[in-house]
């Protein structure tokens, strides 16, 4: 199993999820993060004065699926969140040893 976490612009969500689950994916966890990369943060104006806007905000979603269903993931995170622009995100992959269904006590591919 793999998670892949996500780094997306918050106007991006609904789409990024009907991409998801029209391509069976059953279940994510999103959470509102702050950050900043190459983007360095954003200049704003306001009542006149300017100042840097250094974290900017970002969602974080949180997805667990089977090793054969992360290409699929990564290319529909893609598809559905890019504008194009800077400050689009990132997705990292990374190893999950095992998953626990805390309800019923259920491991692994059963639990998610």
């Amino acid at each position: 199993m793999k998670k892949v976490e996500a780094i997306i612009r918050p106007f991006k969500l609904d789409q990024v999820k009907i991409a998801l689950v029209n391509a069976g994916i059953v279940g994510m966890t999103v959470s509102e993060v702050r950050g900043f990369g190459r983007q360095k943060g954003q200049k704003e104006r306001y009542r006149g004065s300017e100042y840097t806007v250094e974290f900017l905000q970002k969602l974080k979603l949180e997805i667990v699926v089977e090793d054969s269903q992360v290409e699929m993931v990564i290319e529909k995170l893609i598809a559905s969140a890019r504008t194009g622009e800077i400050g689009d995100g990132k997705i990292f992959v990374s190893p999950v040893d095992q998953t626990i269904r805390i309800r019923t006590g259920e491991s692994d591919l059963e639990a998610i």
